[in-house]
């Protein structure tokens, strides 16, 4: 493995050789220890070794960017050429820029060395777990992981940030088997940086492995109705994200598309809905310290008590549009739980329906969006009555948002973020 300071003082020698303004750079060597489960078979172990250079050069107001997985003289060289024939082919732009400088930090996070023999343990007891929990589950593969990541960011304002972070991963597909009938495939993940819990109790493994078994007899819903959604964990998180490139992101700000480019500091979600981004929350557990643009990482709100904070926006598209930037390039959504528990939560519901996955395009920018219901459990009268098929959902992105009827008081946590389960009201629910 190559010493990425060493690796990193060689960048920086090559940037004053070819006269370049402004850079910023990240320097990463990754251990990834690996192996995978497939018919209920170990059939794979390895150890992966990588180096990679991420480098963004600024010269003449133009950015040009380059990857490479090599980092000998040559080839840094290389990177430092091609990055800057990358801005000479670019326009320039004054707005291009990058963080000033943040001194010298060093960050050890837990977890960065594996326990293999544990971790092997943890792995055959899930498939036992599965095996006697689930008897009507197949699994179709598992791939079990720990990656070890030393990483340096430096740039051209004397910012230096080394990473010492690792993590496990486990990568679950599956299916519901009986007889003739099977169900489609689903899959989770999740990250954790030890190895205390069973794998089947983490994010929502243990849910999920019963939906499937219940999604064994589905009844297709008949005609359409007004009514509530309940989004788990798994698929509010799809939402988010599409909330997020909608209303919050770069482009959609930058381009003006957004329906709350003009609502910082207003009410555009229900009083009870705070959306955080929180890379440096102990429940998340592979975080980077320092933005893409090279600043320290911060936490903060997106929305909180339901007014707009915050956009999601990189320095260039802070720059350009006199927006502030967002303090962290993390996707680490923080939602912490209400106080009403799930069951009482259910049982409010007169008509509605439970949201495991959703497929569908997406969303335009006014925020519509329609798509299929999957793994979706019927509710009537505050019972679930029993897994559905062929069944759509459509609705409002914005206006979901101001008609939250409930919060969870239980959270999931999945190793990137922490969410709850949310009902959201006026959905069109439409079967056959």
């Amino acid at each position: 493995m190559e010493d990425i300071k060493s690796a990193g003082g060689r960048v920086n020698d090559a940037l004053k050789k070819h006269g370049v303004d402004k850079a910023g750079f990240l320097v990463t060597e990754t251990e990834t220890h690996e192996f995978n489960v497939e018919g209920g078979e170990f059939s794979l172990f390895r150890t992966l070794f990588d180096n990679g250079l991420n480098l963004t050069v600024y010269h003449q107001n133009k950015k040009g960017s380059v990857t490479t997985n090599k980092l000998d003289d040559a080839s840094i060289n290389a990177a430092v050429e091609g990055a800057l024939v990358s801005a000479e082919a670019g326009i320039a732009d004054e707005a291009y820029d990058i963080a000033p400088g943040q001194g010298k930090q060093c960050f050890h996070d837990k977890g960065y060395e594996p326990d293999m023999e544990r971790l092997f343990e943890r792995t055959r007891e899930l498939m036992e777990d599965i095996e006697k929990r689930h008897p009507k589950i197949i699994v179709d593969q598992l791939t079990v992981s720990h990656k070890k990541i030393h990483s340096l960011y430096l740039n051209t304002n004397g910012t230096e940030c080394e990473v010492y972070k690792g993590n496990y991963s486990i990568s679950l597909s599956f299916a519901g088997h009986e007889g003739e009938v099977t169900t489609s495939l689903c899959g989770t993940g999740v990250m954790t940086d030890n190895l205390d819990t069973p794998f089947v109790e983490l994010g929502t493994m243990e849910e999920l492995l019963r939906d499937a078994e219940a999604q064994l007899v589905t009844t297709p819903l008949e005609g359409k109705f007004e009514g509530v959604i309940v989004l788990t964990p798994d698929s509010l998180g799809s939402f988010l994200y599409n909330i997020i490139v909608n209303f919050a992101g770069d482009s959609a700000i930058l381009e003006k598309t957004s329906l709350w480019i003009h609502k910082l500091n207003e009410k555009v979600a229900d009083d009870r809905l705070t959306i955080s981004i929180k890379p440096s929350d102990p429940r998340v557990v592979d975080r980077d310290h320092i933005t893409a643009d090279g600043f320290l990482e911060e936490d903060y709100d997106l929305i909180k008590d339901g007014v707009l904070k915050s956009f999601m926006l990189s320095l260039y598209v802070a720059n350009k549009t006199g927006f502030e930037r967002e303090k962290n390039s993390s996707l680490s959504v923080v939602i912490e739980g209400g106080t009403t528990p799930y069951e009482e939560l259910l049982k409010g519901i007169k008509k509605g329906l439970i949201v495991g996955r959703f497929s569908g395009g997406r969303p335009g920018s006014s925020g519509d969006f329609s798509g299929v219901a999957k793994n979706s459990f019927l509710i009537e009268d505050g019972k679930i009555t029993g897994a559905v098929s062929e069944t759509m959902i459509s609705g409002n992105l914005a206006e979901m948002l101001m008609n939250v009827v409930d919060i969870s008081k239980e959270t999931v946590v999945d190793g990137g973020g922490v969410l709850p389960y949310i009902a959201f009201d006026k959905i069109l629910i439409s079967g056959k």
